[in-house]
């Protein structure tokens, strides 16, 4: 069965670093796109980052660009998202996910592409 197990998260003042990690239990795990969503109170789920393993492509949504930085180790099936500069709007609860990676640039951006999930780990950053 495919899943993601993520690691980290916590409590953190603005402007420290935090690191998640995805480890994934899926056979070629590099063939995926490896995605981070989050969801802060009373929003919907928001496209955080993406690693494209073809062509090593990384996206990112606006606001996080120059702070948070997507990496990936194919050899050990796992994701990670280095936050940096953290901020209260960051405050959320993060997931990773895996897309086939088939999927098309445009549809990365969307949770509804990925259909594999880890279970939420949440994000608080204090001002």
């Amino acid at each position: 069965r495919s899943s993601c197990r993520r690691l980290g998260g916590g409590l953190v003042q603005a402007g420290d670093s935090l690191r998640l990690t995805c480890a994934a239990s899926v056979q070629d795990f590099r063939s995926y796109v490896v995605g981070w969503f989050r969801q802060a109170p009373g929003k919907e789920r928001e496209f955080v980052a993406a690693f494209r393993n073809r062509g090593g492509t990384t996206y990112y949504t606006d606001s996080v660009k120059g702070r948070f930085t997507i990496s990936r180790d194919n050899a050990k099936g796992t994701g990670t998202l280095q936050m940096n500069s953290l901020k209260p709007e960051d405050t959320a609860i993060y997931y990773c996910a895996l897309a086939p990676g088939s999927t098309i640039t445009s549809s990365m951006y969307s949770a509804r592409s990925y259909n594999i999930w880890g279970k939420g780990t949440l994000v608080t950053v204090s001002s």
